[in-house]
């Protein structure tokens, strides 16, 4: 096993952290001004977190770059703060303390400076006083505009020198505080609890003609609104605030709206110009904009905000509870703060208030909370539901106990790849990052880690992930039975909702209903007030959508949420929306329940945490059929079947086919019985003997129980082109019972009836497949439409398609009998289906298959179990196969492995592409013995592993094959894990040895890997790129026989392009050199010139959209002659004028062997290029 510390975070894929709570993070972090901001962008750097490149690109002028950073986060601090997060996500273990001690530095400003207003805290309010009138507003800021200010003003105030301002561009801020107006005197006023923040910031340039006050850091505070109404000022250096004392009464038409003597002041605030939404969209202002502040005050528990000075308008309710980032005029960033709930209404809405929507989980703040205590009735209703759930949970299928049967399942955290584009949620799998089997072991978890929260969020919603038969439903009756017993203290409530039997289509239940009366908790005498209580504490209640895969149409899914939790009634599906959006009972825990192929697509991303159960071990399976078999010497003869038959054995991974393999063993006449070979051939002997057993039982042999069975398998056909379950529609009692004591059907209890369901999706699959190739009433036609592999067709049922593909050509093509009552009709003439599906296998061609279409017919091929077909599948295949991206489990391996073995006898050989696939390093050593493979590519961790694998067991033959058939080319690195790697393979090159060995012979000449690369497209994009270029530049050294190296737009800028320059004399083999939109500069290229002429064999660079000027092309001018095999340059788009353009041009007479110089760009004027184009034919355009 591989002993290698893999302890730091993934570039690409960090520490479990949802990059939506780290670009909160940042978000917060940018609203605590430039000064700071500033501060903790060089300790990011300082802490390799940024490259000096992605730091000084955030600067333009040095030192300067404070003000050009300022002028970042109010053009669009949304963007900047996207533009941060991802190198700040990918090393999250290095920002994170960086980022909380930025926090905490600014908590410590924000106790001192509420020290400060605390003492400047001198507006005392007046209930008699109320709103200023419009009319009193406008005369009042028309007097401002015209210069009559004086006319409102105290006279000694204009002598002082607080007017005396030093004219000038920048914007400052003048706060007369209360110790310092002359005109106010000091009352003491006790500081009230839960007052917010308003964060109004100013962008607005004044004219160099307006007054202004001298700029003083300790005075520039902003306008805060107390719990009560009353004003003061906080620090804040965007805010323009003017706090006049009012003496005139002749300005207004009611005196009492006037201050009394020594009493507060107006405040006279600056807005922004033109006023930004959300507070005024509609107003367009062509000067200065002004709000006069009242001292009013309003009745206690009452918050009345300033009216704006445009009809009316207050300010909404998120300026209240929240900071808004600074000069953000995103909606959107709005809205992804946390919100908080208050007291606050509108003066015009007092009776219409509606309930401020929280449209994202946004990090809660750490408080304690004071929670309602729980009625007695609700305290019985909770011990009637853990003794309910005790009882109805301890039993598995096939009535097994939960304490003596059940086996731990491990969980494995998926990570979330986020595209962007149009198609960016096509496809689930598409998004899910396969991890390798080495970041699978180290990084499973076990039940009771299902619910810890990460250390910026809570987990409110989680999906459980898990393909048919693996134990779902089973790990989540594990789940309930741990909160029977106490051990998820965290929850007084579950609420079990089995989406199987829910009704979709009816728009009559409540949130009351769907969790008091369809889930699986116990009938409740006093509901109203459990639901109550309920609604008190959401937080205390986890909801849990076992099968959620049966909810269908997921189009809009989230487009219409529920809004209420009392009184209207909607569908299962608004009821759904809503509780994921937190539109009802917000704060409560979601888990869904799903397998990986089906669409998820609109839940997925929205989703805190993406969990897979892991598959049954070696181990597992060993400890599952010695608890299955109490008697030792059938557990023994059980265990023996089994491993004796592979296949078998790699399809008890899965826990619900290894209760089938030892239920079909335990069912057996004799110990001569042979194993079944194929799926197919499992599933028909499971099913014969459960239909014998149900005939032994009713004494019956008759036709009618034979008649029994098409009628079964027609409705597991209808079932599977609806894609469902649901087995309601057999009208027959008789053919009920007899599928229920068959184990076909499963029932389930509901309010209203009981349902009827198929066990599971291989039974109804199986017999669905029966009725394609048996019914009369299906063609050849429909049956390969719907049984046979195709190489374009959508595959809409998933998992459930691959099943039946399988199955159907089991049972037309394999000839293994069954023992029992056969399924099949032997006077059935199914030689016409057999041609039509031997012909269909005949003319696929697997060169054109997708990979996961490719290990479909490899499953498709095997289940017929005849040589005829193998042969024919590996004479088609091409000579390099690839799985890339497709999830092998344990029996795909095997089938790989069993077709391939046979492949040297045709005298064919193939280079095999296991690349993101997280092939056990088991299954991955039993195909890298294989002769037929001549090289393969796996994750570099896993062939390290197996590299481990092999030396420590002493198999120093294989060791030195594994290690010669390794193959890196073509390397294409489009993920960061693609290449985090490869510096521990260039040490193994070096060193000679494995990492926890001393020597290894086998690695006396190397890596060949590493010697024999040819290509490398590195494709990590403007965000990845940067960051990870520094590893790629410790294997270049190593690369002896690289001829192509595509570093195309990575942003590498001056900084990478010098660490090129020092690695280039080692790639003596280069041919082509694409450098194309990088940043590079001047500077990069003085260093790259003087590298290239000691590249011999370079045929073709392309420097194509860079930032390169005059300089930097008379430096490439220079060396140009030098590089003796040059062929093709590409340096358009660049930034050079006429002067570098003939400089190249010059240079470009003495290459005698060049063919093409392509340097056009917008800089260079038209007459001089044609003049260059006429003189060498060799300068093109484009």
């Amino acid at each position: 096993m591989l002993n290698v510390d893999m302890s730091t975070s993934h570039s690409c894929c960090p520490v479990m952290v949802p990059f939506e709570d780290v670009l909160f993070q940042v978000r917060k972090a940018l609203q605590v001004g430039p000064s700071l901001v500033h501060k903790l962008l060089k300790e990011l750097h300082e802490a390799n977190v940024f490259s000096t490149q992605y730091y000084l690109s955030l600067f333009k002028h040095g030192e300067a770059g404070k003000q050009s950073l300022c002028e970042m986060i109010f053009n669009d601090e949304e963007d900047l703060a996207r533009k941060l997060s991802l190198p700040i996500w990918q090393k999250w273990d290095i920002s994170q303390g960086i980022l909380d001690s930025a926090f905490s530095k600014e908590e410590d400003l924000d106790q001192f400076t509420d020290v400060i207003d605390a003492e400047a805290q001198d507006i005392v309010s007046d209930p008699a006083f109320e709103l200023l009138p419009d009319s009193v507003i406008l005369e009042y800021l028309d007097s401002i505009l015209s210069g009559a200010i004086e006319d409102l003003l105290d006279p000694d105030f204009l002598d002082k020198d607080y007017l005396n301002f030093p004219a000038g561009d920048t914007d400052t801020t003048c706060t007369l505080t209360p110790e310092e107006d002359p005109f106010t005197e000091k009352r003491q006023i006790s500081k009230r609890k839960g007052e917010t923040t308003l964060n109004k910031p100013s962008h607005h340039k004044r004219n160099k003609k307006e007054t202004v006050c001298a700029e003083s850091p300790s005075n520039e505070r902003m306008a805060t609104i107390m719990s009560e109404g009353n004003f003061r000022l906080s620090s804040n250096t965007f805010q323009h605030v003017l706090q006049v004392p009012l003496t005139s009464i002749s300005a207004f038409d009611s005196p009492p709206l006037l201050p009394t003597s020594g009493g507060p002041a107006f405040q006279i605030i600056q807005t922004l110009c033109p006023l930004t939404p959300p507070l005024i969209s509609t107003v367009v202002q062509t000067g200065p904009t002004y709000v006069l502040v009242s001292p009013q005050s309003v009745s206690p528990g009452t918050q009345i905000l300033p009216l704006s000075p445009t009809d009316g308008t207050v300010a909404p309710p998120e300026l209240t509870t929240s900071v808004l980032p600074i000069g953000s005029l995103s909606d959107s960033v709005s809205k992804s703060l946390p919100s908080v709930s208050v007291g606050t209404l509108s003066p015009t809405e007092v009776s219409n208030r509606q309930p401020q929507k929280n449209t994202e989980s946004s990090p809660l703040k750490t408080e304690r909370k004071v929670r309602p205590e729980a009625p007695k009735c609700v305290m019985d209703y909770v011990c009637h539901a853990k003794t309910h759930m005790n009882n109805s949970c301890c039993v598995m299928r096939g009535g097994l106990r939960m304490e003596s049967h059940y086996i731990e399942m491990h969980l494995v955290q998926r990570k979330l790849l986020i595209k962007s584009g149009k198609n960016a949620n096509k496809c689930l799998e598409k998004e899910l990052v396969v991890l390798s089997d080495s970041e699978r072991k180290q990084g499973k978890l076990d039940r009771s880690q299902l619910f810890h929260n990460t250390a910026s969020r809570p987990k409110q919603s989680v999906a459980l992930l898990g393909k048919a038969g693996v134990g779902k439903t089973t790990f989540i009756q594990r789940l309930c039975l741990d909160w029977a017993s106490g051990s998820l203290p965290q929850f007084q409530f579950i609420f079990l909702l089995n989406c199987k039997i829910l009704d979709l289509t009816q728009s009559s239940y409540s949130l009351k209903s769907l969790l008091l009366d369809l889930s699986m908790s116990p009938r409740c005498k006093d509901s109203d007030a459990v639901f109550k209580h309920i609604l008190s504490s959401p937080d205390e209640v986890l909801i849990i959508f076992d099968s959620f895969d049966d909810i269908k149409d997921f189009e809009g899914l989230l487009q219409s949420p529920a809004k209420s939790p009392t009184g209207n009634k909607y569908t299962i599906k608004q009821l759904f929306s809503g509780l994921f959006q937190k539109e009802i009972l917000s704060g409560c825990t979601l888990l869904i329940a799903t397998r990986p192929k089906d669409v998820l697509n609109q839940v997925l991303r929205k989703m805190d945490s993406l969990l897979e159960l892991c598959c049954f071990s070696p181990e597992d399976i060993e400890l599952y059929t010695s608890k299955y078999f109490r008697d030792m010497s059938i557990r023994e003869n059980a265990l023996t079947k089994i491993k004796t038959q592979r296949y078998i054995y790699s399809l008890c991974s899965n826990p619900l086919l290894c209760w089938i393999t030892c239920y079909l063993l335990e069912h057996q006449d004799g110990c001569c019985d042979t194993m079944p070979s194929t799926l197919t051939d499992l599933y028909q002997r499971v099913t014969s003997k459960h239909l014998q057993l149900a005939n032994q039982e009713n004494s019956i042999l008759d036709n009618k129980n034979r008649q029994n069975i098409p009628q079964l398998c027609k409705m597991a056909w209808e079932c599977f082109k609806n894609q469902n379950t649901h087995a309601n529609l057999i009208s027959s009692t008789e053919l009920v019972d007899y599928g229920l004591k068959s184990g076909i059907l499963t029932s389930y209890e509901t309010l209203a009836h009981q349902e009827n369901h198929f066990a599971d999706l291989f039974t109804q699959n199986l017999l669905g497949a029966v009725h394609l190739v048996q019914s009369k009433q299906v063609n050849e036609k429909m049956l390969i439409a719907h049984g046979g592999v195709h190489q374009k067709k959508r595959k809409i049922q998933g998992e459930s398609q691959d099943v039946m593909q399988r199955f159907v050509t089991g049972l037309l093509l394999q000839k293994t009998p069954t023992d029992g009552i056969s399924i099949l009709e032997s006077s059935m003439d199914l030689q016409a289906k057999m041609k039509a599906v031997e012909a269909h296998l005949e003319n696929l061609k697997p060169n054109e298959l997708v990979p996961a279409r490719l290990l479909e017919l490899f499953h498709c091929v095997y289940e017929t179990n005849s040589g005829k077909f193998a042969k024919l599948l590996l004479k088609n295949l091409p000579q390099n196969l690839s799985f890339c991206g497709v999830q092998l489990c344990p029996s795909d391996v095997y089938v790989i492995c069993h077709l391939l073995q046979h492949a040297i006898a045709l005298k064919r050989s193939f280079s095999i592409n296991l690349q993101d696939t997280c092939i056990p390093i088991s299954g991955l050593k039993e195909l890298v013995r294989l002769q037929c493979i001549k090289s393969f590519w796996a994750h570099t961790a896993d062939t390290i592993g197996l590299w481990e694998d092999l030396h420590q067991s002493n198999d120093e033959l294989n060791l030195k094959s594994a290690i010669e058939k390794f193959t890196l080319n073509p390397f294409k690195a489009t993920q960061g894990y693609h290449i985090e790697n490869l510096p521990l393979l260039v040490q193994i090159h070096r060193e000679k040895k494995l990492p926890m060995s001393e020597f290894v012979s086998a690695l006396d000449e190397g890596v060949p890997a590493l010697m024999q690369l040819q290509r490398v497209e590195f494709e990590l994009g403007v965000q990845n790129g940067p960051e990870l270029f520094p590893k790629l530049i410790e294997v270049l050294p190593s690369l002896q026989s690289l001829e192509h190296l595509d570093l195309e737009k990575n942003k590498i800028g001056d900084s990478g392009a010098e660490k090129l320059a020092g690695a280039l004399h080692f790639l003596a083999s280069l041919r082509l050199l694409n450098l194309s939109q990088n940043c590079i500069g001047d500077a990069g290229v003085e260093k790259l010139s003087q590298a290239l002429v000691s590249v011999p064999s370079l045929q073709s660079l392309s420097l194509y959209g860079n930032l390169i000027a005059d300089t930097g092309a008379e430096h490439l001018a220079t060396v140009l002659p030098d590089i003796k095999l040059l062929q093709d340059l590409d340096i358009k788009f660049n930034k050079f004028t006429d002067i570098g353009a003939k400089k190249l041009s010059a240079a470009l007479k003495k290459c005698t062997g060049m063919k093409s110089l392509e340097l056009w760009n917008d800089f260079i004027p038209y007459g001089v290029f044609e003049h260059l184009h006429h003189q060498d034919s060799r300068i093109r355009s484009l």
